[in-house]
């Protein structure tokens, strides 16, 4: 049985969302106007919905791709305002072309894992991407 998780936990979930032949794969990193910061692709989960299904969904908002899910990437969890909160990550491939970014977003850059650590601003984001191996 699946431990309790408190019900004040903030749960969000994104994607290592990852484009490009396998030899030189690339990340994306986008860039939120409200807090004025380079992230990985995430979003909190909404009411009944699955990991999967946040984490997908939040990338098609976030990045424009739809996106196939490769396989588990790793967590982070810190605090805000006092609240627990958890992300959890997928090695995702984008799929097909871009649609239109949603408004909380207004750049997408795709970068070599190297960069992408430079660019993202979060301690733990960059620590999850160090120890990263691009997907075949």
């Amino acid at each position: 049985m699946p431990a309790e998780e408190p019900t004040d936990m903030i749960r969000a979930a994104g994607a290592l969302l990852w484009q490009g032949p396998p030899e030189r794969r690339l990340i994306a990193v986008v860039h939120r106007n409200r807090y004025d910061d380079w992230t990985l692709p995430k979003g909190k989960l909404k009411k009944g919905e699955s990991w999967h299904e946040a984490a997908l969904r939040e990338i098609k908002e976030e990045t424009g791709y739809d996106a196939r899910i490769l396989g588990f990437a790793g967590a982070v969890a810190y605090e805000v305002k006092g609240r627990p909160k958890i992300v959890r990550y997928w090695h995702m491939v984008a799929q097909g072309e871009p649609s239109t970014l949603e408004n909380e977003v207004d750049e997408l850059v795709w970068l070599p894992v190297e960069q992408a650590i430079a660019r993202v601003q979060y301690p733990l984001e960059k620590a999850l991407l160090e120890e990263m191996t691009p997907p075949d």
